[in-house]
């Protein structure tokens, strides 16, 4: 029988093992507090391209474990992680970085906390875009509190330490949501790019398990039949295991999360795990 898994201690990804203490000693105390450091600390490529830096900089989005992020970050600037970055000299990754640092440092501080793999529905009208939050447990009011870190202190929402309902959608509940048709899965996918439907939602929803698992991969990671189903190659008994997927995602029950994790087509390989 699967174990619960423990929200308020690191997983395999979320460890600050091996980061020089005095880099974290003065972490604050107040969850709102610790989720401000991440824009601080991180940086999207886009706007990083007029910072003339290196090439191989912008490998760094490539980094999974957030130990090497860190690392990474501190060999540009060893301050404190209290110490907001010159863009120059913050880590390059994506939302996903964002959500997985906020998540690591909530999580050295004890406090139950899951990167989540979605779609926002704040950054273009009618749209969902591929997007990657951090969500706290909220003692006194009983309920997981989404928060996006990437835009606290900007003027994109009014409240993105506790986003609303219809803001952010977790990719199961995206797949709810579609199956029920109260989405249009053509306006779901990753801005820039061909990538939309219902191919993006099923990738997200398997995405999301994992982290639900503390198992939080890259936006563009694979495994499983993943790959098959972004290709158009799999069919009604593939979308009828995604609705198990969402269902179990959305009945928030640890332990059945972690027993459906066990299944060989969404487990993460471990050679990806690193």
């Amino acid at each position: 029988m699967a174990t619960a898994i423990e929200y308020n201690s690191p997983g395999l990804l979320t460890s600050l093992h091996g980061v020089d203490p005095a880099a974290l000693e003065q972490i604050p105390t107040d969850i709102i507090d610790i989720c401000r450091l991440a824009p601080g600390l991180v940086i999207q490529p886009r706007d990083a391209e007029n910072l003339d830096l290196p090439p191989e900089r912008f490998s760094e989005n490539q980094i999974r474990q957030v130990v090497k992020l860190v690392n990474a970050l501190l060999a540009l600037s060893p301050a404190p992680l209290t110490v907001p970055r010159e863009p120059d000299r913050r880590v390059i990754g994506t939302c996903r970085h964002f959500a997985v640092i906020s998540c690591a440092l909530l999580r050295q501080r004890g406090i139950a906390a899951r990167a989540r793999c979605g779609f926002a529905t704040y950054f273009q009208h009618g749209r969902g875009l591929d997007h990657w939050i951090t969500e706290y447990w909220h003692d006194v009011e009983r309920r997981w509190v989404r928060i996006d870190t990437e835009i606290l202190g900007q003027s994109i929402l009014d409240r993105p330490e506790d986003l609303r309902a219809g803001e952010f959608f977790s990719g199961g509940e995206a797949w709810i949501a579609f199956r029920e048709g109260r989405i249009d899965a053509a306006t779901f996918g990753v801005s820039g790019t061909a990538n939309w439907g219902p191919a993006e939602i099923r990738g997200n929803a398997i995405k999301d398990l994992a982290a639900l698992n503390k198992v939080e991969m890259l936006p563009w990671d694979e495994w499983g039949r993943m790959t098959a189903s972004y290709n158009g190659e799999t069919g009604p008994d593939y979308d009828e295991f995604l609705d198990t997927i969402a269902a179990t995602a959305a009945g928030d029950d640890p332990a059945a999360i972690a027993e459906l994790y066990a299944h060989d087509d969404l487990r993460v390989p471990a050679e990806l795990i690193r």
